[in-house]
């Protein structure tokens, strides 16, 4: 559906030029969510805007479900972009007109007729959860109302990709979580191929089948996102990971509760899928000759299964703890010692 072959783009400046997308090669199968997540300054926004040439690229090819973007005419690059919506963070809707002329204003570009621009609309309208609103104002709708009629907007002309620029980042959590539900429905409803881009991997998390991340203008790590979660290889992605795994300072403030005591070893468990069912731990301790404290856990839910962590405290003699850890690791569990006396 999407195919990025050698993409980069060089922002000329007064010092040096700036490479905010640095040779990006990327295939994104039709009908995926596909997230890209990166702090301020790695070229996500960059990147999203050359899928539709709202920014044209220095070099390489942008191809949406067979055309090749960059090299189409002006007439043939507006039709194109007709089957590509895009959402942005701050809504960008238009504040004299109402819900429902917000909407309209692509058909009305497209130049559609009256009664299927009518029937348009209010399929719109109650597609994304805004039914008895059309002749609301932006003024009068809530941020997370405002995101809706924008998605609404963007779904105008029936595109078969629909581009997402940051746009939960504006929205409370539980507000967030409700756009989420929304994008992800209509992933399964209308068969859309979804890019969105991010810095919050809670979204990552929630709805998407596949993630990068972006550093410098580059990709640095990408895959299905359980098996990115699982194993993190770059040191950014494994702090984008703990931000949906583990409570902020988790490791500092285990280490705080043990300084100084005889504290064994504290271990970090990682595991997805089945693994969670297991009775693992039981297992240790019943078999082993080791003391087992159960610190903290959490679980996760990613589209392709359960990701979850658990912080443990061992005691025992060397060799035991030893076997124990080779157990573990034997049911496929990943084990980090994070320190031992």
């Amino acid at each position: 559906m999407i195919s990025l072959t050698k993409l980069t783009k060089i922002f000329p400046s007064a010092q040096e030029p700036i490479t905010a997308v640095d040779d990006i090669n990327l295939t994104i199968p039709a009908g995926e969510i596909f997230g890209v997540i990166g702090y301020s300054g790695a070229g996500k926004s960059t990147l999203i805007r050359l899928l539709n040439q709202l920014e044209e690229p220095t070099s390489g090819e942008v191809s949406v479900d067979g055309k090749t973007i960059s090299k189409l005419s002006k007439q043939e690059l507006r039709f194109a972009r007709q089957e590509i919506g895009m959402i942005f963070q701050h809504f960008n809707l238009l504040w004299s007109r109402t819900v429902a002329e917000n909407i309209a204003f692509p058909l009305e570009i497209k130049g559609e007729d009256k009664e299927k621009k009518e029937q348009r609309i209010n399929e719109l309208i109650d597609l994304v959860g805004l039914t008895g609103r059309g002749d609301a104002y932006p003024s009068q709708l809530s941020g997370g109302q405002k995101q809706r009629v924008g998605i609404a907007r963007a779904l105008a002309n029936n595109p078969k990709v629909l581009l997402c620029d940051e746009a939960t980042s504006a929205l409370d959590p539980k507000t967030t979580d409700s756009i989420l539900d929304l994008l992800t429905d209509i992933n399964q409803k209308l068969g859309l191929t979804i890019v969105l881009i991010t810095h919050e991997m809670h979204v990552i998390r929630k709805i998407c089948h596949s993630v990068a991340v972006m550093e410098e203008g580059r990709f640095v790590e990408q895959g299905d996102v359980l098996n990115v979660f699982k194993h993190p290889k770059e040191a950014m992605t494994k702090e984008f990971v703990k931000q949906v795994t583990e409570p902020d300072d988790t490791e500092e403030a285990l280490q705080h509760l043990f300084d100084g005591a005889h504290q064994g070893h504290l271990c970090r468990l990682t595991f997805t899928g089945n693994d969670a069912k297991r009775t693992l731990i039981n297992d240790v301790i019943r078999s082993y000759d080791v003391t087992v404290n159960i610190l903290q856990g959490k679980l996760s839910q990613t589209r392709h299964g359960t990701y979850g962590t658990l912080f443990i405290q061992m005691q025992g003699e060397p060799p035991a703890i030893e076997e124990v850890l080779a157990y573990i690791r034997g049911h496929e569990v990943d084990v980090e010692v994070i320190s031992h006396d």
